[in-house]
């Protein structure tokens, strides 16, 4: 018997239907499908990265702009005022 597993948040390559992808081994290999428009493929093991990471705050490069940052620069006290 084959489990198959819906992946929560997961929005299908195809159609574009959020929670509508679930994964299921088939000849021991993990195989997504979309239960809203039939779209199926093999999932790869190590997927490779395509394309540029999206920028962030907390982006790679940002090191040396926080080399000169005091402590004071980064904590801030907030106060919460009764109404």
């Amino acid at each position: 018997m084959t489990i198959k597993r819906f992946i929560a948040g997961a929005v299908c390559p195809s159609c574009g239907v959020q929670d509508s992808v679930r994964v299921f081994q088939k000849k021991g290999r993990d195989v997504r499908e979309c239960v809203d428009c039939g779209f199926s493929d093999e999932v790869q093991e190590k997927p490779a990265l395509v394309g540029e990471l999206p920028e962030t705050r907390i982006s790679h490069g940002d090191e040396d702009k926080l080399e000169n940052v005091t402590e004071d620069q980064i904590v801030q006290v907030v106060r919460i005022l009764d109404s």
